[in-house]
């Protein structure tokens, strides 16, 4: 107890300011702090980070990015959809006129006996899908490729016995070529019914048509020929042309086949 006493009582101890200080104002004063700044402090921390303002803004600027971000998507399907529908919907535009053929329906209920009773014999989808662009394939590069190659030997050769040969041989193919697409569109027309497709809306069926009532005229030119020799040269450049064109019915039957 007295050393507690005796402690309490002496003076308390001061230390020496070091010589750098004594350049200083007063201590006191100099570290004085205004009441009304510590209340204009207090008042600034009680305020939020952010103003409505900037949050306001902030929120739009998200909106906008949102509605941007969903306006490429929309342009990006809207180009997929594109992509899709010229792949499975290319149409030549001067056949539209003639894609709307009528007599569709008398079509119909003319195949529709022969188109049940294929249904009934249970055959392979493969040979009913595939069999009709299978055998018109045959006919085109066979009998129509071949007389093609004759009607040139005709024109060009100078061997008289080949051009003989060739002069009974090219109207025989050529006519068989076209008995036989004449016999195939019917095959076509009944493949297209057993798997309920329409007939005749599509370019393949109107480059068909347009093909059968080339042929025909193609088969009478030759009749001509003694009245008007200059018919061989449009002969000549017609067939070229019809194998070109059932050339690209080949591909848009190909590409019908695919599509179902």
């Amino acid at each position: 107890m007295a050393m507690v006493s005796a402690s309490a009582t002496l003076p308390p101890k001061t230390y020496p300011l070091p010589p750098f200080f004594s350049s200083f104002p007063n201590s006191s004063s100099f570290f004085k702090i205004p009441t009304h700044s510590l209340v204009a402090t207090s008042t600034t921390l009680t305020r939020p980070l952010f103003t409505p303002s900037f949050v306001l803004k902030d929120d739009h600027c998200e909106v906008i990015a949102t509605f941007d971000q969903d306006k490429v998507e929309d342009e990006e399907e809207d180009m997929r959809e594109g992509r899709e529908t010229l792949l499975y919907s290319f149409t030549p535009l001067p056949l539209l006129l003639v894609a709307a053929l009528p007599g569709a329906g008398a079509v119909r209920s003319l195949f529709g006996p022969f188109v049940e009773l294929v249904k009934s014999w249970n055959l392979p989808d493969w040979l009913v899908h595939w069999g009709h662009p299978g055998n018109m394939a045959v006919v085109l590069f066979a009998m129509g490729g071949y007389g093609t190659y004759l009607g040139f030997r005709i024109r060009f050769s100078e061997d008289v016995e080949e051009k003989a040969k060739a002069k009974d041989l090219h109207p025989k193919l050529l006519a068989g070529m076209f008995f036989f697409f004449a016999l195939g569109a019917t095959g076509g027309v009944t493949s297209l019914l057993t798997s309920d497709r329409p007939i005749f809306e599509s370019p393949h069926a109107v480059t068909g048509f347009i093909g059968l009532a080339l042929l025909t005229i193609q088969t009478i030119l030759p009749s001509l020929f003694e009245g008007n020799p200059g018919l061989r040269n449009v002969h000549g450049i017609l067939g070229s042309g019809i194998m070109t064109l059932f050339l690209f019915h080949a591909a848009l039957g190909l590409q019908l086949g695919l599509s179902y």
